[in-house]
């Protein structure tokens, strides 16, 4: 049966067990897993055989993650032969967790990756202080300059373009098509980080991309308390042995617990993700509107120099946005001290409203120089909007920016 997204979301990738089958998925908190026949448990370390060996490397918990989310991103979307699209995903510790494996599993030293400037500052400071010293060099570039991407493509050492899409916080938005047709001209690998769109807004897959990962500490598990990523692939031998043996090695692997949360917060995701849509249009209007406020970070506003590529890959415009202030770092110091309903913390994607001011927080290990050349100024306030009554959220603003 082939079942819409909100159906996907809902149903349970439930584990086989005996006599009945639970309603919810449990969680399965064992470290190790035993066999009553010795050859059995040989066959599934030599990989003849499936089965669960150790909880590092797999768990029926976390495999029920890893079903749901492949299941996400491929719902609806057919390959080049026009069937349905099957995809293959691992749950790891962190969406860093998994951000690192994929870029230790596909790239060695020599290899150079094309990247943009507006991206979260975790992966930026392990591309330019963990990867670059390895020998794995980042091509930092504006990733809409599609001839400038075209040109340096070339370059025989490039083996993939990294798009993080809406960007982490001043929300640009990349063709993804456009830059994957790029990529397949030289045989170049394509990886998206979809976490702040998700798999219902944003689909990268029917685009023909390799690789998709997410931070599912955020809008996946949407209530703030696991912490876990993805990655997500088209090549399933590839997953299973190359990326898996890098899991198993790192240790970048989730528990049952984040995991059984995690599947937990995306039963709801379809509906929570149509309320942040619904509140982040109406704040960024009011926002839009503000004398306080010079700039307007909302890739659902007209205005917004990427609503035609948003419009275009995006089913909508999602619950992030960022707002510059015009009294710049002061502004932004007493806006945080008067706001009352959203929360100051270092997080998205939950459902209440998260706010932060990047170049002191999420962005602060990025060199200044490098943060303001990309939109990253001092007065950049990030916003995700939560699922509360929209009204509550602008009045709330509206006072901690009119407070004096």
């Amino acid at each position: 049966m082939n079942l819409k997204f909100g159906s996907v979301c809902v149903r349970n990738p439930q584990t086989k067990f005996p006599y009945a089958q639970p309603h919810m998925e449990p969680i399965v908190a064992s470290t190790t897993f035993s066999y009553d026949d010795p050859e059995a448990l040989m066959e599934i370390f030599l990989g003849e055989k499936k089965g669960f060996i150790y909880s590092r490397w797999s768990n029926p918990t976390i495999e029920a993650a890893e079903i749901k989310i492949a299941a996400l991103e491929s719902c609806g979307v057919n390959d080049e032969a026009g069937n349905a699209l099957e995809l293959k995903a691992r749950v790891f510790s962190s969406g860093m967790g998994a951000i690192s494996t994929l870029f230790f599993s596909t790239l060695k030293p020599g290899d150079k990756v094309i990247v943009q400037g507006t991206l979260y500052g975790g992966t930026s400071e392990l591309l330019t202080k963990i990867l670059s010293p390895l020998g794995i060099q980042p091509v930092i570039i504006d990733l809409k300059n599609l001839n400038q991407v075209e040109s340096l493509a070339k370059d025989s050492a490039v083996k993939m373009i990294y798009i993080e899409t809406p960007a982490n916080p001043t929300i640009d938005c990349y063709d993804i098509d456009s830059l994957t047709k790029i990529a397949r001209k030289k045989n170049q690998l394509v990886a998206v980080d979809n976490t702040f769109a998700t798999p219902y807004l944003q689909q990268p897959f029917k685009y023909g991309v390799d690789f998709v990962v997410h931070s599912t500490t955020k809008f996946l598990n949407g209530h703030g308390n696991s912490t876990s990523g993805a990655l997500i692939a088209k090549d399933e031998e590839f997953m299973n042995k190359v990326v898996f043996n890098y899991l198993k090695l790192l240790g970048t692997n989730s528990n049952a617990f984040d995991a059984w949360l995690l599947n937990q917060g995306m039963k709801t995701l379809a509906v929570r993700m149509d309320r942040h849509c619904a509140n982040a249009t109406a704040v960024a209007k009011f926002l839009s509107k503000h004398s306080a406020v010079s700039k307007v970070n909302y890739c659902g506003l007209e205005s917004h120099p990427d609503f035609t590529v948003a419009k275009k890959q995006m089913k909508n415009f999602g619950g992030m946005l960022s707002f510059e202030l015009k009294g710049g770092l002061e502004a932004g110091k007493k806006l945080l001290k008067h706001i009352q309903l959203c929360q100051l913390a270092v997080s998205l994607g939950t459902v209440d409203t998260i706010i932060q001011h990047p170049a002191s927080m999420s962005h602060v290990g990025v060199k200044k120089e490098i943060r303001e050349q990309y939109g990253i100024t001092d007065g950049l306030i990030r916003l995700s909007v939560g699922i509360e009554d929209a009204e509550d959220l602008i009045i709330d603003l509206g006072n901690a920016l009119d407070a004096k």
